[in-house]
């Protein structure tokens, strides 16, 4: 009966165990210097080596070569027994269906007997987070001191659920997720030993659905192999794996740029009408905006593996878009990943992730942009000013006037108006300063990640320090706070400054009543030099508080 690739090429060696050099290393030492542990902790993501390394190990500790550094050897019986799953005293425990005390109290029972064959009996217990707290608390005391003929391994997928009682009994290792690399050679070894035929690109949308997963590639690459001399094919790989083309995923993209709804459902549609998985297109997508990002914040130095042409389209759209969209894209995208897909509207969530990114107004771009400057007044145009008489009337009635201001088209408002500055606005563009700000004075940005944005007075923006050492030291930065304030105005389109507070120590000022104007509506409700004028020719004096 045939094998799967996986477990027909299981490593039999600890250097033939890929990407976890800081763990093979450190065990094969222990075993150069027979100084093994009696209990150890294998913890990773799924598909990573920790059962492999457990059973190599378990060989180890038992080979008969007489060099210490040369075990296993995979020549000796006790080698070959461990190889062939006929090895007694290799004993493996599924944690997920053996949860109860009682699998515990009988482990405990028969861990006294001496070893059948080999020199160690060894306990292989895989996602050891499954077993109840009864059982953890049942297996702590043999953990600690068992026979000098038992050792431990647990492997565990959720490291977080193992208690910390069984965590300092046990060395403990972890395994890290593969790199795109790493897997290719892997594939690429496994190829040429099976003498398969697979398209470069196909090998590499395998290695990349793997997600870090060895063994998820391997069966990936299993589950295309239908006989010896067929070849594998990219479009053939994307069929099978229900993936959609990367120039669906890229033009996909193009579409949420352009704020092309059409294309982009189309797009979608097609996808999946060839097979796509729904699933499956948004975590490309995904994958495929967590690119363009990397090389928008880290440009040539960002750690990809991408052909050179799909990296340079990459780029440019990188460019198109702010830091800030692109952040909503990816978790729009992600969520819609994560979504289990309703049997009758499967394709649901990605049309949602997609129009959610998309502007209200069809046809306008979903960028978003910097509030253009008002138009200077013609320098031709007479400059037209208010009588006395109409002045004191805006004076005395400041309610009736501003009745006729909101009543005035907004084509006729004063060029002059500044726009007005609003707490939202500057929660919205915070993160886009603080990476500005990062670009001038890399010291600058933690600093502000310990404030936030209390509230705005007018122009000034209240930054909020939760310890006045943190206030002082803001303010001792020499031009901290007006390269706070220069960009916040760059990405709001007004002039602002920026005061900073403790946070305990502030009070927002009260918002203003309906129907009531606002000292700065009243600013620009009177001409002050008309106000001047006005005093002036009444033989009054004007005093200002």
């Amino acid at each position: 009966m045939s094998q799967a690739l996986y477990r027909k090429w299981r490593p039999a060696r600890f250097d033939a165990v890929i990407g976890q050099e800081h763990v093979t290393r450190t065990l094969r030492n222990a075993i150069a210097s027979g100084r093994s542990g009696h209990a150890y902790l294998f913890c990773g993501p799924r598909g990573t080596g920790k059962t492999t390394t457990a059973r190599l190990l378990a060989k180890a500790v038992n080979c008969l070569h007489e060099e210490l550094a040369e075990r296993p050897c995979n020549q000796c019986a006790n080698c070959g027994a461990i190889a062939e799953g006929r090895f007694l005293d290799l004993i493996e425990i599924d944690a997920a269906s053996n949860t109860g005390v009682d699998d515990i109290r009988n482990l405990r029972e028969k861990i006294n007997f001496s070893p059948s064959e080999g020199r160690f009996k060894v306990y292989i217990i895989d996602e050891v987070h499954m077993l109840s707290t009864a059982a953890f608390n049942a297996l702590l005391k043999t953990l600690e001191e068992p026979p000098p003929h038992a050792k431990f391994v647990l492997a565990t997928t959720e490291e977080h659920k193992v208690p910390l009682t069984i965590k300092s009994r046990c060395q403990q290792f972890n395994f890290r997720l593969l790199t795109l690399p790493e897997i290719i050679d892997r594939l690429r070894w496994i190829i040429e030993q099976e003498q398969l035929s697979v398209e470069p690109q196909a090998l590499e949308l395998i290695a990349r659905q793997g997600s870090g997963s060895i063994r998820d590639a391997e069966s990936l690459l299993d589950q295309l192999v239908t006989t010896p001399g067929d070849i594998i094919s990219l479009e053939r790989a994307q069929m099978v794996l229900g993936t959609a083309s990367n120039e669906a995923v890229s033009a996909l993209v193009d579409a949420w740029l352009a704020a092309d709804g059409a294309a982009g459902l189309r797009v979608i549609h097609d996808a999946l009408a060839s097979g796509a998985d729904v699933r499956q297109l948004a975590r490309q997508v995904v994958d495929y905006l967590r690119n363009v990002l990397l090389l928008q914040a880290a440009g040539d130095e960002a750690p990809l593996t991408l052909p050179d042409g799909e990296r340079e389209r990459m780029v440019l759209q990188s460019r198109q878009t702010s830091r800030e969209a692109l952040v909503d894209a990816v978790k729009a995208f992600n969520s819609a990943a994560l979504t289990t897909s309703s049997s009758w509207q499967p394709q649901l969530p990605l049309e949602l992730a997609f129009i959610s990114l998309l502007p209200d107004e069809p046809g306008a771009r979903a960028i978003p942009t910097r509030p253009s400057t008002p138009p200077e007044t013609s320098a031709t145009e007479p400059e037209s000013k208010p009588t006395a008489a109409e002045t004191l009337q805006s004076i005395r009635d400041p309610q009736t006037a501003l009745a006729q201001e909101a009543e005035t088209p907004s084509a006729q408002a004063a060029p002059e108006s500044r726009p007005t500055i609003t707490l939202q606005a500057v929660r919205r563009q915070w993160d886009a300063m603080v990476a500005r700000v990062g670009q001038k004075d890399r010291n600058l940005p933690p600093l502000l990640a310990m404030c936030k944005p209390l509230g705005v007075e007018g122009s000034a923006i209240i930054l909020g320090f939760e310890y006045g050492m943190l206030k002082d030291k803001f303010e001792d930065r020499g031009e901290a706070r007006e390269l706070v304030a220069s960009n916040m105005s760059d990405l709001l389109g007004a002039k602002c400054i920026v005061r900073s507070v403790v946070t305990a120590q502030y009070t927002p000022p009260p918002e203003p009543q309906a129907g009531k104007p606002t000292p700065e509506q009243l600013d620009t409700l009177v001409d002050r030099e008309a106000f001047y004028a006005l005093a002036e020719e009444l033989g009054g004096q004007v005093r200002e508080s």
